[in-house]
């Protein structure tokens, strides 16, 4: 270098030496010409001149030797600028020394040194190649806190990776919220960043905030990929807006849109959802010819359309052509043709395909239901619960549906001491289930455990069953925390009472009032009434007698009780019940006076029948049609018509 540059000693300024120090190609050539540099007279330590070098230390991703003149460029007194600063960190951020660039990034931070933004970016595109979504999120928030104070602002650039790490790390809100810094910068997004956002407001279910940024797309004159074609047509199929998807699906074709494999794929899903049938199968005929299938999703799609016209065969057909191609399966395929042998109700292709299956790991609750539905329709109860039994050793977790199904099968075999056990699981393991399932156990629940309450039989296992309802109570404790729990839970019990399921619709009565719940008048009072069309007189005191020691007892529930004794010809003890009732200024209801006044009436008590009406009338009880014809029968009966005094009474409370 020294004799090259010979007949230059003297001559050069330093700006030209800065010159001819950046047009060097090569590191070597920058380091040996900053050495002759620093020999000749004019030089002096500058800024520029150690950038120039460290941008071609940086090229060369020399990362020591940058790190050297860096330290010389100190030692020599000089202060780092921001272009320094950034020349460094952009040497760090190429090689991937995140943790050294971070280090360094902080300490020019500590200095007041912003950074420009091509060295932000520079940073960001390097922490989100290597996915640190983190990171870039947390340099994006500096580059705000700095964009004022020291004039860093963001570009397209920026704002296209922070977006992107943003969606990568899930976080939508906040992603939309960096697109609308970019709309007021009057930035127009890539179409790349456009489909990030689009699909993950798809998968947050973000229906109308999918199709805003479809349109802001389209109005700027971006052609969409078929990437974010296909996250429009998966949401519109979630939500069941085939028209959409089908009108989306004639503009893809207008725009020249290529159409792959996945988007024919929900095509084929659509149109068997919306009955299409020939569509589908035409469609899947057309990839097919043209070489484009080959995706085990595309096959099971197809099959699931014959399953849904409950063209079985035809389903199957498919999945053996899939199979025949060397279209390795999946758990996904096996879960489609599982599910076809289950609505073809063939036990043994069912059971080998869920062997296949659990090569997989774990199947999944969905196939698991799938197969024991199965074995209860069919009436293998024996194959259930063995069935049960295995799941309980691999420790599947129960969703909603299954726990149905087993709880179903564990009352039908007798097994309830594993449903003991799976309830309190459930319960323990917080797992949440809408009000309709927990009414459905319950319901299951009482009518076995009555079943093996009404047996003679005194074994350890009945006996059990009779004295360990934990599990039921946990369940019910679960549904009365529920907002309206206790009231669906007296409507399960009215419901009961009203079929005839007495002894059941009692036992869930007797479980709230032990959980120290009131049942609900109407409940208690429903369930009286049905004891008394079964003349069970013993049954419905016991019923009132208990409900009025645990909890204050009000009209519904004496007006229920005087039916009863009513019903099973007790007219003496209805009578003095409802006119203790009547004493109490407990309300009378008319369809129970009315039932009351026709069975004195027929056991010839015209006496009690006056006394009820004349109760009604001072205490002014607002009577129905039907009343006032019972006790004008009833006048009529014991000639008591004939008193013009009562007569004419009668007649103006009927007027009135």
């Amino acid at each position: 270098m020294r004799e090259a540059m010979a007949s230059f000693v003297a001559k050069l300024t330093f700006r030209e030496m800065c010159v001819v120090l950046r047009e060097q190609r090569g590191w070597r050539q920058a380091h040996d010409f900053f050495s002759w540099m620093k020999l000749q007279l004019c030089y002096e330590p500058s800024v520029v001149a150690y950038t120039i070098l460290l941008r071609a230390y940086g090229n060369a991703s020399k990362i020591e030797l940058a790190e050297e003149a860096f330290l010389e460029m100190l030692e020599a007194g000089v202060e780092p600028d921001a272009v320094a600063c950034g020349t460094l960190l952009c040497v760090y951020a190429r090689r991937g020394r995140h943790g050294d660039m971070m280090l360094f990034y902080a300490a020019t931070r500590r200095r007041g040194v912003a950074p420009p933004v091509s060295a932000f970016n520079f940073m960001l595109s390097s922490l989100q190649k290597h996915r640190l979504h983190g990171k870039v999120i947390h340099l994006w928030k500096h580059m705000m806190e700095m964009e004022e104070a020291n004039n860093v602002v963001p570009n397209h650039f920026t704002y296209t990776v922070v977006i992107g790490s943003f969606v990568k790390a899930g976080l939508l809100e906040e992603a939309m919220d960096v697109l609308g810094k970019m709309r007021a910068s009057r930035l127009v997004p890539e179409e790349a960043t456009y489909s990030c956002l689009i699909s993950l407001s798809s998968r947050h279910g973000r229906g109308e905030q999918v199709v805003m940024l479809y349109e802001e797309m389209r109005a700027h004159g971006i052609v969409p990929s078929n990437y974010t074609c296909a996250s429009l047509l998966a949401l519109y199929d979630k939500s069941e807006d085939y028209s959409k998807a089908l009108s989306l699906f004639s503009e893809m074709e207008r725009s020249r849109v290529v159409i792959d494999e996945v988007i024919y794929g929900i095509l084929i899903r659509i149109y068997g959802k919306i009955g299409l049938y020939d569509d589908a199968q035409r469609t899947f005929e057309e990839i097919d010819s043209a070489g484009l299938l080959s995706d085990e999703q595309t096959y099971v799609a197809m099959a699931q359309v014959h399953m849904n016209a409950r063209n079985y065969d035809k389903a199957l057909q498919v999945l053996g052509l899939m199979r025949s191609r060397n279209v390795k399966p999946s758990k996904f395929s096996y879960g489609a043709l599982l599910r076809c042998h289950v609505a073809r109700e063939d036990i043994a292709a069912a059971e080998d395909v869920f062997r296949a299956l659990c090569k997989y790991g774990l199947p999944d609750v969905f196939c698991c239901n799938d197969l024991l539905r199965l074995y209860v329709k069919l009436g293998q109860l024996e194959k259930a619960s063995a069935f049960i039994l295995k799941m309980r050793k691999e420790d599947i977790q129960l969703d909603e549906a299954l726990c149905m199904t087993v709880m179903e099968v564990c009352c039908k075999s007798g097994m309830i001491t594993d449903a003991d056990k799976i309830l309190k699981e459930m319960n323990n393991g917080g797992v949440t289930m809408k009000s309709s399932t927990m009414v459905s156990i319950i319901e299951m629940y009482a009518r076995n455990r009555t079943s093996v309450m009404q047996e003679q039989d005194s074994s350890s296992k009945a006996l059990a069953c009779r004295t360990d309802s934990s599990a039921l109570n946990a369940t019910l404790k679960s549904l009365l925390d529920t907002p309206g729990g206790s009231s669906i839970a007296c409507q399960l019990i009215r419901k009961l009472a009203r079929e005839g399921r007495t002894c059941e619709a009692k036992f869930l009565h007797e479980q709230l009032t032990q959980l120290g719940v009131k049942p609900e008048d109407s409940a208690t009072s429903t369930l009286i009434v049905q004891y008394g069309q079964e003349q069970k007189l013993h049954q419905a005191e016991e019923l009132f007698e208990s409900a009025s020691t645990s909890f204050p007892i009000r009209g519904p529930v004496y007006n229920a009780m005087v039916d009863a004794l009513c019903k099973c010809g007790n007219i003496g003890e209805a009578y003095h019940l409802f006119m203790k009732m009547a004493d109490q200024g407990h309300s009378r209801d008319v369809v129970t006076i009315s039932i009351l006044v026709t069975h004195l009436t027929k056991h010839g008590k015209f006496q009690e029948v006056e006394n009820i009406m004349h109760g009604c009338f001072h205490g002014e009880v607002e009577l129905d049609t039907v009343a006032y014809n019972t006790f004008i029968k009833s006048m009529l009966e014991s000639a008591l018509v004939s008193k013009q005094a009562n007569y004419t009474q009668l007649s103006t409370y009927m007027i009135a």
